[in-house]
């Protein structure tokens, strides 16, 4: 069985996570978006928030579960059962970033990364540019799926 983990801190859900997860699809037979903790990023919306907005967007598809977790990615693919990394990428700097991780993971784990490209139409999207639109009050509606609502 081919199952993948889509790790990311998804603070929140974008339009480019969304089309990441849908053309991954056929490649695999299960994804499980891995919300990871990380002490130092500050996040905007809980976990419980960011499931819910996965799990919402994602409600048609049993392909896709969500889970969070502690620690390295690749325990946690260890401790489900993955043998593959799904990473999206939006341009060159994301590469090197990205490249030097899934070098270190596969020499600690043997776990492979792929790398799917974002689309053209979603490749300047961002968390950390909804985020801002948030917090000043900007239409972030066009840049997240219908299942990021924020009070």
């Amino acid at each position: 069985m081919r199952k993948a983990i889509f790790p990311g801190t998804f603070d929140p859900l974008t339009l480019g996570h969304f089309d990441i997860l849908k053309r991954s699809l056929p490649l695999f037979d299960e994804i499980v978006v891995g919300i990871g903790n990380n002490i130092e990023k500050k996040t905007m919306f809980s976990i419980a928030e960011r499931i819910s907005f996965i799990e919402k967007c994602f409600i048609d598809e049993p392909k896709i579960s969500v889970k969070s977790y502690y620690g390295l990615t690749i325990d946690f693919c260890k401790e489900i059962n993955a043998n593959f990394i799904l990473r999206g990428i939006r341009n060159n700097g994301d590469f090197e970033f990205e490249k030097a991780i899934a070098r270190t993971n596969r020499k600690l784990s043997k776990i492979e990364t792929v790398f799917l490209l974002t689309s053209a139409n979603t490749s300047f999207i961002s968390s950390s540019i909804v985020r801002d639109l948030i917090i000043n009050k900007g239409d972030y509606h066009l840049l997240v799926p219908n299942s990021v609502k924020v009070d």
